[in-house]
């Protein structure tokens, strides 16, 4: 298939750990980065584009970009970055391989939604079963389900899936997914982009991720409609093109700084937020004593008078509250006055935080998927370690507002999904630093990263 560009290579960052000097009340304003979640599955979708060069802008930058690209990298595709790595340019016009690295794969389950894209254009993918945050069982059933309806032949085993289209290609089917999973409609939605015939995913995922890889793909002369609702219907094409397109804002990233600023006291813009995107949390924001104003240009949040208000929150496939944002928030109401109720009905294993969390003060009671918070009048600080991605989310949240200094390890996983996490912080007044493992200052989180 010819020769591949060497793709664009993933430094590990050295060990470190964030330091943060509680009881300072942020004021400011913090710019929103690309949704991470839609950049991840807008960069496998451009292994769809049969010519030309796709350029996306908006990237976030995290490590998590990087490392999709050089996955990217390794199916052939050349890339570069620019705009301060906010932008990449990418050529998916020969394919070298339809194999994708185990060892890229087990470091962030996104790389796993290159299975649909690559199995479309090739004929035939093997892709590593996927990795991640440990946060529960995520099973993959449902986008074997869905491509083996397309057609495809799906072998398991060894750690990997083996998928094979007919000698005719892909075609058409009506699809229904037990559980409105974000990944399995994202994954057959691209493989049925190129598929013969029409495809109908019903219980699709609704998430503004979903919509926005959607939007990407119809730019590239796909034919998708009710990308964004239940129902979801491709009409498959011959082929797709290159096409330029801007990630959306991440709602995940403006949530946590609303709910920093709720727990500090203080008031911050988040510019680029998409109100509509964040309204299941800013709604309990608000039912928890914040104040929140939509502006065209971002939110302002701005935190209560005293201590939070109580509430109950079930994080459900959204519209619901979404799963992401349950860690943050119950940080948040671990300094309410009184009891909150957090249930989180998409993943069973996501409390694990909590124990950390009682480090700092932090009373809480879990039964299976719920959480009692028993709110207290101060956190103090205390050496804690970040598990996954949000949950370090969560103890960033609670060192913000704890007595004293808190230091939390493993914030690779922070890096993932937060750009710029020190120096967004400073920027609003918060006492932040990162550390070595000897305790020594780094200056910034891009040297780090």
């Amino acid at each position: 298939m010819g020769s591949s560009t060497p793709p664009v290579p993933v430094l590990s960052p050295p060990p470190s750990r964030l330091v943060i000097v509680g009881g300072q009340r942020l004021e400011g304003e913090v710019v929103i980065g690309g949704s991470k979640n839609a950049a991840l599955a807008i960069l496998a979708g451009a292994l769809l584009a049969s010519e030309g060069e796709t350029t996306l802008t908006n990237l976030p930058r995290i490590g998590d970009i990087r490392t999709m690209v050089e996955v990217l990298g390794h199916f052939g595709v050349a890339a570069r970055f620019s705009q301060g790595d906010t932008a990449a340019h990418l050529d998916a016009t020969r394919l070298t391989s339809s194999e994708a690295p185990a060892d890229l794969v087990a470091r962030m389950r996104a790389s796993f939604w290159a299975l649909g894209p690559i199995l479309a254009r090739c004929g035939e993918a093997k892709i590593a079963q996927p990795g991640g945050c440990n946060i529960g069982a995520r099973p993959i059933d449902l986008h074997l389900k869905g491509l083996q309806a397309l057609g495809a032949e799906i072998e398991t085993g060894f750690g990997y899936v083996r998928a094979h289209a007919p000698k005719e290609g892909l075609k058409g089917a009506s699809v229904y997914l037990d559980f409105a999973s974000v990944g399995a409609t994202m994954n057959i939605m691209m493989a049925a982009s190129l598929a013969h015939g029409t495809t109908v995913i019903e219980n699709a995922a609704q998430e503004p991720d979903v919509e926005d890889l959607g939007n990407f793909l119809n730019a590239m002369g796909a034919r998708i409609s009710g990308h964004g609702t239940g129902v979801l219907t491709v009409q498959g094409v011959d082929s797709l093109h290159a096409a330029d397109y801007a990630v959306i804002s991440d709602r995940m990233e403006a949530g946590t700084y609303g709910l920093m600023a709720g727990i500090t006291g203080g008031n911050v813009f988040l510019k680029g937020a998409n109100a509509a995107h964040l309204r299941p949390v800013t709604l309990k924001m608000i039912e928890a004593g914040m104040q929140v104003e939509e502006r065209e240009d971002g939110i302002r949040c701005t935190g209560p008078d005293g201590r939070p208000i109580p509430t109950r929150i079930t994080a459900l496939p959204h519209p619901g509250f979404p799963t992401d944002m349950q860690q943050a928030f119950t940080a948040y109401l671990a300094t309410a006055d009184g009891t909150s109720v957090v249930t989180d009905q998409v993943y069973e294993s996501r409390f694990r935080y909590l124990t950390e969390l009682g480090k700092m003060g932090v009373v809480s009671q879990v039964d299976s998927r719920t959480a009692v918070i028993t709110g207290a009048a101060r956190l103090t600080g205390a050496d804690v370690d970040a598990s996954d991605l949000r949950a370090g989310a969560a103890l960033v949240v609670a060192g913000l507002a704890a007595q004293g200094q808190t230091r939390i390890s493993h914030v690779e996983h922070l890096d993932r999904g937060y750009e710029a996490l020190v120096e967004k912080l400073q920027k609003i007044g918060a006492q932040v630093w990162r550390e070595d493992e000897h305790g020594r200052r780094q200056t910034s989180q891009r040297k780090a990263a």
